[in-house]
Formats: C-alpha cells, sequence, structure tokens
C-alpha cells in the first residue's frame, strides 16, 4: 500500500455532527484541523438523513430557572447512564448558542416562526425536545466546515489511535484505494459515533437493517482503549423501539397511543393521540413489545386512527425531517394510511450504552484525546453541543504544545499494525467479514444479551477469544471497503470481549443489566459508575461517583 503522513493540531475522528461541529469551532480559533470520515460528511453519522428533536434550554420558554430543565434532561438521557450535573448543565446553558448557530447557518430550528417543544414528554412536566428540520444538516454542516479552512478527508476511516508524550499518532486506511494513513497530532476528537452491528438487528438476514446507521460500529470506543482512555457503563444495554421489521428512530415524531390488543393503552400517560407528548410509554419501558410477546399479550400497535388532517400532516413532516423517508415512500407504495391502519411496533436489538468516559470540556482520560456526541449514549443536541465544547477545548491545548515531540515514539507500533492490515488486504481466502460479523452477533445475543450471568460470561469470553485469533489468522478483504469492514468487525470483537468483562463485574441486576445469579439492585452500588482500562494482562476496573 501506498502511505502519506499527515501532521494537524487537531485531528477529528469521524465526521458526523460532533466531528464537525468540533471541527468549526477549532478551525475558527486558528487551529489546523483534519477531520477523517470512513463514509462522506454530507449523509455520514447518527444524524445522516435527518432528525427532528433538539434536547435544549431555551429560557425564553423554559424561564430562567434552569434547574428543572436539568432535571428533566438527566431522566432523559437514554438507558440510565448517569452523568453529574456539571456535564448537563454545560451541555444545556450552551444548548440555546447551537439552536441559534444552526438556524443562522439555514438549518430550520423553528416551526411556523416558533420554537416548537413536542415529543417524548410527559403531560404535566417540561417539554425539552425541540422540534427542528433536520433532513439537511449534514451538507449544512459540511458546507459551514469548509468555509472555516478545515480539511475534510472522505473515505479515510481511522482504525486505530497511539499516544506517546505530548503526540497522538492514528493509522487510517483509504476505503477506495490501496493507500493507508500516518496522522500525527497535538490532539485528537473521538466523534465515531454509537456502537451497532454488535447485536442481531430485527431482520439478521439483513445485516443493515438498524435503527442506526450501520457504519457507527464504536471504532471510537476501542480505539481509545487500547491508546489507555477510561471507558464507562460498558456493561449497561439499551434496547431501542419502533416499527416491526422495519428498524427506524422516531418513535416520539408518532402521533399516536400505544394500545393492546384489547384496544386499550399500554401506559398510563396518553389515552387519545396528542402531537405535544406521543405516547412516552415506549420511552421508559422500551421492552414492553419483547414483554407482551413472550407472555402472549401481544401485539402492540402504535395507533394514530382518529387524528386530524392536520396532526397528519404534522407528522408526516417531521417523519421526514428525522430521515424516514423510506418508510414513508413504503406505506405509500402499501397504501397504509396510519389514521386508518395501526402500525405494529416492536422492541430492536440490543445495544450498548457505554463508551468513552468524557467530562464537561470535552477531556478523556489521556492527555489530548477529546471526545464527544455518541461515543458514550447521546442525542443530536448532545453531540452538536459537545462537538463545539471539544472543539474549543482541543484547540486551546494544541496552542499550548510547540511541535509534535513524540512523533518518532509511535512509528513501531503504528507499523506492526499496519502490517496485520496488510496481511488481511494480501490474502486470497479465508472468511469475509460478514461471516465474522454474523458469528460475533451469535456470541453476542446468546452470552451477553438480554439475560446475562458469571457462567455465560465465562463461556462467551472464551468463544470471543477464539472468533479474534481465527479473524486475525484467516479473516480476508478483497478490496479496500472490504478492508474497512475487516477493521470495523476486529474493533467490535474487542468492545464484545469488554462487555462480557463488566458484565461479569456487575454482580446485580440493574435496568437493562438483567442477571439471574444475582436478581437485586445492589444499594451499596446507587449513583457508582464502572471504569475500565486497559491493563497488562486483563482490563483494570475502577468503581466511581461522577458528581
Amino acid at each position: 500500500m501506498r502511505e502519506e503522513t499527515i501532521e494537524t493540531d487537531v485531528l477529528c475522528v469521524g465526521g458526523g455532527i460532533a466531528g464537525l461541529m468540533a471541527a468549526i469551532r477549532a478551525s475558527e480559533l486558528g487551529a489546523r484541523v483534519v477531520v477523517a470520515e470512513k463514509g462522506n460528511t454530507v449523509r455520514s453519522g447518527g444524524g445522516a438523513t435527518g432528525n427532528d428533536h433538539f434536547l435544549c434550554y431555551i429560557p425564553e420558554i423554559h424561564g430562567s430557572d434552569i434547574d428543572p430543565i436539568i432535571e428533566e434532561a438527566r431522566r432523559a438521557v437514554a438507558g440510565g447512564a448517569k452523568r453529574p450535573e456539571s456535564f448537563i448543565r454545560a451541555w444545556l446553558e450552551k444548548s440555546f448558542d447551537i439552536v441559534r448557530l444552526w438556524d443562522n447557518w439555514g438549518i430550520p430550528m423553528t416551526y411556523g416562526g416558533q420554537y416548537e417543544f413536542a415529543g417524548h414528554g410527559f403531560p404535566g412536566r417540561p417539554l425539552i425536545w425541540l422540534k427542528y428540520a433536520g433532513q439537511k444538516q449534514k451538507p449544512i454542516l459540511t458546507k459551514q466546515t469548509h468555509k472555516t479552512g478545515a480539511t475534510i478527508m472522505n473515505r479515510v476511516m481511522i482504525f486505530d489511535l497511539f499516544s506517546a508524550g505530548d503526540t497522538l499518532g492514528a493509522l487510517g486506511i483509504d476505503t477506495r484505494e490501496d493507500k493507508y494513513y500516518e496522522f500525527y497530532a497535538k490532539s485528537v476528537i473521538l466523534a465515531t459515533g454509537g456502537c451497532v452491528r454488535l447485536y442481531q438487528g430485527p431482520t439478521p438476514a439483513w445485516m443493515f437493517n438498524l435503527s442506526d446507521p450501520p457504519h457507527t460500529t464504536g471504532d471510537g470506543r476501542a480505539m481509545a482503549y487500547r491508546a489507555g482512555a477510561a471507558l464507562i457503563d460498558m456493561e449497561i444495554p439499551i434496547r431501542w423501539a419502533g416499527p416491526k421489521y422495519f428498524a427506524r428512530c422516531g418513535k416520539a415524531t408518532w402521533v399516536g397511543v400505544l394500545r393492546d390488543q384489547r384496544d386499550l393503552p399500554v401506559g398510563p400517560f396518553v389515552t387519545k393521540p396528542e402531537k405535544k407528548y406521543g405516547d412516552i410509554a415506549a420511552d421508559i419501558y422500551t421492552n414492553m413489545f419483547e414483554d407482551y410477546a413472550l407472555s402472549g399479550r401481544g401485539p402492540i400497535y402504535m395507533d394514530c386512527r382518529g387524528i386530524s388532517q392536520e396532526d397528519y400532516e404534522y407528522m408526516m413532516h417531521w417523519l421526514e425531517q428525522e430521515g424516514n423517508t423510506a418508510l414513508l415512500n413504503h406505506m405509500k407504495s402499501e397504501g397504509i394510511d396510519v389514521r386508518k391502519n395501526p402500525v405494529e411496533f416492536s422492541t430492536y436489538e440490543v445495544r450498548p450504552i457505554g463508551g468513552v468516559y468524557y467530562n464537561e470540556k470535552g477531556e478523556t482520560t489521556l492527555k489530548g484525546l477529546y471526545a464527544a456526541g455518541d461515543e458514550i449514549v447521546g442525542n443530536i443536541s448532545l453531540a452538536a453541543t459537545f462537538g463545539w465544547i471539544a472543539g474549543e477545548n482541543a484547540a486551546a491545548y494544541s496552542k499550548t504544545l510547540e511541535g509534535l515531540a513524540g512523533e518518532r515514539k509511535l512509528d513501531t507500533a503504528m507499523q506492526e499494525k499496519m502490517e496485520l492490515v496488510e496481511k488481511i488486504r494480501g490474502r486470497n481466502e479465508g472468511p469475509d467479514w460478514k461471516e465474522v460479523n454474523i458469528v460475533l452477533q451469535q456470541i453476542m445475543d446468546d452470552y451477553a444479551g438480554p439475560v446475562r450471568s458469571e457462567t455465560l460470561s465465562k463461556a462467551g469470553l472464551t468463544y470471543l477469544q477464539r472468533l479474534k485469533e481465527k479473524a486475525v489468522e484467516t479473516m480476508n478483504a478483497s478490496n479496500q471497503h472490504e478492508l474497512m469492514h475487516c477493521a470495523e468487525v476486529l474493533n467490535l470483537i474487542e468492545l464484545g470481549e469488554l462487555i462480557l468483562f463488566a458484565a461479569m463485574e456487575r454482580r446485580e441486576s440493574r435496568g437493562e443489566h438483567k442477571r439471574p445469579d444475582y436478581p437485586f439492585t445492589n444499594p451499596l452500588l446507587d449513583g457508582k459508575t464502572m471504569f475500565i482500562e486497559k491493563g497488562d494482562h486483563q482490563p483494570i476496573v475502577q468503581w466511581k461517583t461522577l458528581g
């Protein structure tokens, strides 16, 4: 493979919402910025095709007291991931600035000339999700990034990260040409998004039918761990929900009521369609669809019958902005009118909510390494706001360094990793990445799925270690695009090992982490978070209280 070396002040790994916001801010502050994106920033990341909810605090709407909104936001963070109040406060205090920036750049943040809050809400409680038209957010943010002078490198996957002194190094592969890149930077911002393809989706034969983009494979988490940064909450899973067999986010956009076979609401919050709230029962009990099916009471339907024409048009508009055009086109082609036909909903795959620990400044536990967005469970608002914050602090940190003093110390480690990649690319036979990914998903579903235990975790770890060895020794890639997927799968296997290890360490049941061998919730672990760092022979675990 051909080689190219690139030096920069700030390297943004990932060009989704968080990565582009970080790049814009760091570049504005005078830093040399490179964005490496394995897809194309015009349509990449968790917000690739749109979004219609932006969690924020707007004083003129919510009043001068931010505290009730902070409390509401802490409840809204998916899966029970606990973040300190200082983190939530920093996010919300900056959120309105980001709303105004986006509106100024051309992303419509008002509806009918006003700020419109709706969805994911409890009747009688503050509404904190701003409706906005996000379908074109990625092209607009890409254009804004170019304006600042930052360099965007599309079709370049960063697959490993290295640290030496005040220098961070990263290895990237071109996903089209036979070429790799060595990056050297004063600071790195990880913004690679969520972690999917670790578990089977609702239609296993179609691996990419997932509620989140299938290329957000947790690469940042795996790279950060290997480089020495701490991960948190890796043992805590989450389940999402939406239309059955058609994995799409956006359940809060539906103006309807979730009903059972007796035509009764399954939750206590709404009894008739209400566009201001949606039906939040699915937010707080995402497993209801699975539980109802297992108990013989299912299915459950999203019932939009009886909504007005105005509410119907309102819902269709926001489903389109959410990026649900494929679903809308399917319903149109099949003659499905949601005003007449309730739509069956179901629970989707298990997903880890944990990831790279970062604080209210975007700092990780590794000097010079920052993170933003869905490197830990989040949403569009968190990605945009902490992308901006991380970009600001990474630029400031880079200015304190005169040069890249540790560059030579990274060469050996980087070359060893490239030799592995070149072996995979050079093989003419062996399993491809899909075969390895399918086996990984089967192991994770069986040994770290909805049910965990010490014996299951130990067995799963044994199988994953064998899978990793076989993948390293035999997996092949016939082109650069397949090589990218091979790198993704190797990262996913490592994350699977960490999830199994962490699941074994949390000797209790909490949230969606269910252990029949420890069926109780241990009050001594209330408010505590499991930190995992790389050790010499196995991960190092520390329990800490986060504010």
